[in-house]
């Protein structure tokens, strides 16, 4: 189980420190623990947290929140609760957010790292601003839009990838994970959260559906880009064929 203290859990999460000490004020997240003087937050207080910012940005007010946590953890164990927010908090990837400075980005994408670009990148969270400087949440992101804008595409144009992309992979994401909700976590109706003795089963499910999405993804991806390469290559000689005629 990750460990994070309060500075770690808000640049993982992508919130803030202030955010953070005022959900706890509201009783939507629980407590640290304490080691000595030091605050320590866990994967359960990631997912919890993920989970308030998602009800936040969906117009829920903290009082509906409150009531709707209270409901779902009234008869559970403390040890059901963890246990559940632990496997919704496991990190579906090992890549870390990565401190960047702005003479770092200049270094990697020059005269191109515009004020525009730089707004665009912020926009679809491919950066977050950090003190004078940057965090990538994305380090591999970051690398293969500098590896694109090395082989010559322009930078804007590798954020407009970016964004049409995640966008592609949000719904192929939301597909699968659909039919798991449908068919394994709620096949009787829409409240899916579970109960009683239900809960270790479900956090088990929970745990292993990320290397399941992530695997469907990366051979979806290998078995597209094995088909599209061929078809541009093809068209490339085709049609110096065509010119040496």
């Amino acid at each position: 189980m990750a460990e994070y203290r309060i500075e770690e859990l808000a640049r993982v999460s992508g919130s803030s420190v202030r955010n953070i000490r005022v959900y706890q004020d509201r009783g939507l997240l629980p407590p640290p623990f304490r080691q000595g003087r030091t605050a320590i937050y866990t994967d359960a207080h990631l997912a919890r947290l993920r989970l308030v910012t998602n009800m936040l940005g969906r117009g829920y007010a903290f009082a509906q929140i409150a009531e709707m946590l209270a409901a779902w953890e009234s008869g559970r164990s403390l040890a059901d609760v963890l246990g559940m927010e632990e496997a919704m908090g496991t990190p579906w990837t090992t890549e870390l957010p990565t401190p960047i400075t702005v003479r770092q980005l200049r270094q990697m994408f020059g005269s191109q790292l515009t004020p525009a670009n730089t707004r665009k990148a912020l926009e679809l969270g491919l950066l977050r601003r950090a003190g004078l400087g940057f965090v990538a949440p994305s380090p591999r992101l970051l690398e293969a839009g500098h590896e694109l804008v090395k082989l010559g595409v322009p930078l804007g144009e590798a954020l407009t990838l970016a964004d049409e992309m995640q966008r592609e992979v949000d719904h192929v994401a939301s597909l699968l994970v659909g039919l798991i909700r449908r068919y394994v976590l709620d096949p009787k109706g829409d409240d899916w959260l579970p109960k009683g003795d239900e809960v270790p089963y479900y956090a088990d499910v929970l745990r292993r559906l990320p290397p399941v999405v992530i695997s469907a993804l990366t051979a979806a991806v290998a078995r597209s880009t094995a088909r599209v390469l061929p078809d541009m290559v093809g068209d490339r000689l085709e049609a110096l064929l065509r010119s040496s005629r």
